[in-house]
């Protein structure tokens, strides 16, 4: 079983290859991370990793009026592990720490991760037409009150 820590800046290079297989063209960039990272009160992210390989990531900012589920990525050949679902439960922990509501946008044809978020007690409060850029992809707007 893939184990959870702290992501680090070492990451990166893996974090960016799973960003192109998974989210393309609609990827976050290597600056992006670095400036996340760098902002360790309000973030927190984690890689699950086997072996050493890094196979999925998630990151949450997290402030006390409301947290955000800012990403989770798993590598397509581990999909359907459960690797996601211990992710964004690592991340709810968090925020639950931190923030009475969490909040996340998701792309309006990823069926599988909508299904993930509402088996966690999200549920939908809105849509944002073309958020994900360039793709021009709609979000779903998703929303958590502490249990």
């Amino acid at each position: 079983m893939s184990r959870l820590r702290p992501m680090t800046l070492a990451d990166l290079p893996r974090v960016m290859e799973l960003e192109e297989e998974l989210f393309a063209p609609d990827t976050w960039t290597a600056a992006m991370y670095r400036e996340e990272l760098a902002q360790s009160g309000t973030r927190h992210y984690l890689v699950a990793e086997d072996d050493g390989v890094v196979v999925g990531y998630a990151g949450l900012i997290a402030y006390d009026e409301e947290a955000h589920v800012a990403t989770i990525g798993v590598a397509g050949a581990r999909q359907g592990e459960g690797i996601g679902a211990r992710l964004l439960d690592a991340l709810l922990a968090e925020a639950d720490r931190r923030s009475p509501v969490v909040l996340l946008e998701v792309r309006a044809d990823n069926e599988p991760a909508q299904g993930l978020y509402r088996r966690r007690g999200f549920t939908e409060i809105g849509r944002r037409p073309r958020y994900y850029q360039p793709s021009g992809t709609d979000a779903v707007v998703m929303k958590r009150e502490k249990p």
